[in-house]
């Protein structure tokens, strides 16, 4: 006699595994990648497009070499970056963005810019003797860094002047004078020629990369105020440029040493 009860179970084994199956195989399934593979691909006459793309983009190569090469003044002596405590470009560079800034500042929030603090880390080539182009601004600022101005206490620009002495570097450096000691302390430190004030709000101009902190300039991350200028530093150089004929050696002290 045949054993139903066990025949039954195998039955209704083999449908709830066929029924199993059929939704498993209903499901979406996911795909995995699991080898990738590249080619290069050389960018050669033989691809028959090179004359093209050349035909396409001299005109706009054309143009963008010959506003470069646009002689804006005149340069009598190389300045350069280099200096113990300034450097005759550092002194031109951060007079022009105070007086350049200024003009933007004065015009936007009816106020002036006391000092400007900028750093020689980012002054990239020097200013040749000779003709002076906007590809010369460009190769001393490829960076795209604009002006802002921070509003410091006194209390802060104390600790930008004890930074500035332990970095030992000719950050370039308008508006301001002082004097170090032989123990490094600075003293007769003077903003347009007054004394400083603990009290007292400064208007420093500086770029975006030092206003946030960079090269551990974390002073002016404590200012009260800031205001962004969306005026680059290679555009304030340019602007200079065009507005002069020859360019002036600035040899002033303002930073001396007992």
């Amino acid at each position: 006699m045949v054993n139903l009860k066990n025949y039954n179970v195998v039955v209704k084994n083999f449908v709830l595994f066929l029924t199993f199956l059929f939704l498993f195989s209903c499901q979406p399934q996911k795909e995995f990648v699991t080898k990738i593979e590249g080619k290069k691909i050389p960018v050669t006459e033989s691809l028959g497009q090179s004359t093209e793309i050349e035909a396409y983009i001299k005109p706009y190569r054309d143009n963008i070499e010959k506003d470069l090469s646009a002689v804006l003044a005149y340069a009598p002596e190389t300045l350069d970056k280099s200096g113990e405590w300034q450097s005759t470009f550092g002194n031109l560079f951060a007079d022009v963005t105070k007086d350049k800034g200024n003009f933007v500042f004065n015009k936007r929030e009816n106020k002036s810019i006391d000092f400007v603090l900028l750093n020689n880390g980012g002054i990239r080539s020097i200013l040749p003797k000779g003709n002076v182009t906007t590809r010369t601004a460009y190769e001393i600022m490829p960076f795209e860094n604009s002006l802002v101005v921070v509003a410091l206490k006194g209390e802060q620009v104390q600790e930008m002047v004890d930074y500035f002495i332990a970095e030992k570097k000719p950050h370039p450096l308008s508006g301001m004078t002082f004097t170090i000691t032989v123990d490094k302390k600075a003293k007769n430190i003077l903003v347009n020629g007054k004394p400083l004030s603990k009290e007292t709000t400064y208007y420093v101009g500086t770029n975006d990369y030092l206003a946030n902190g960079g090269d551990n300039m974390v002073f002016f991350k404590k200012g009260v105020a800031r205001y962004d200028l969306d005026y680059k530093l290679r555009n304030v150089l340019i602007d200079y440029f065009k507005d002069v004929d020859t360019i002036p050696v600035v040899n002033d002290i303002r930073i001396t040493k007992e």
